[in-house]
């Protein structure tokens, strides 16, 4: 099933997701922890049993992130476990992006990671793909870019970026860090991260 954008479904944990978007974005009083935690797990499960397919199209803009998980191995079950879940201080900015390269189909590009802190500014980017019917980005950084105010000092390939952005098609996806969404809306989406960690991003304009 191809989902188109679901800011008019009237599920409780998009109404939820949706309200903690608002309230970090406006400074306003945020729901728990615990609770945001629970709606990301119901959005993940109702869209593998809806089978939900979005867009590439979708993820297009720009997306800070709002709140995040850690994980738990789970002793003599080889599983883990989704740790307490995190705002991230309004203080912190912490974006993502992708854009599209013209010589390539849509789905593949580049990705970009930035961390700001007062006049520092970390970024990180590097090619990635989106496998449509499972609704996975699997990317891999290979350029690092630290500036203060706006000058830039360091500028660089991460392990010979260069080479590994070349043969990027080829590696397997077992082999690179991905990205599993399953809630995009106009104004945020969510998605599991390959160590099992959850993570909510809402629009940036």
């Amino acid at each position: 099933m191809t989902a188109n954008l679901i800011s008019n479904t009237t599920t409780d944990f998009i109404n939820l997701l949706s309200h903690t978007a608002t309230a970090y974005r406006e400074g306003s009083q945020l729901p728990a922890a615990e609770v945001v935690v629970n709606a990301l797990l119901a959005a993940e499960k109702t869209a593998k049993l809806q089978k939900l397919n979005y867009p590439f199209e979708s993820l297009g803009g720009k997306w800070r992130l709002c709140f995040a998980t850690g994980t738990k191995k789970v002793r003599n079950r080889g599983g883990i476990i989704i740790g307490k879940g995190r705002y991230v201080p309004k203080f912190i900015k912490i974006h993502l992006g992708f854009s599209t390269r013209e010589e390539q189909a849509l789905g593949k590009g580049e990705i970009m990671n930035q961390v700001q802190l007062g006049a520092i500014l970390f970024k990180l980017t590097g090619p990635f793909k989106y496998l449509g019917k499972k609704n996975l980005l699997a990317f891999d950084f290979t350029q690092i870019q630290i500036s203060l105010f706006n000058w830039m000092f360091v500028n660089k390939a991460i392990f010979s970026g260069k080479d590994k952005d070349s043969n990027f098609d080829a590696q397997p996806i077992a082999k690179l860090p991905f990205f599993a969404f399953f809630l995009v809306t106009e104004d945020l989406i969510a998605a599991r991260g390959r160590g099992g960690g959850l993570a909510l991003w809402i629009k940036d304009n």
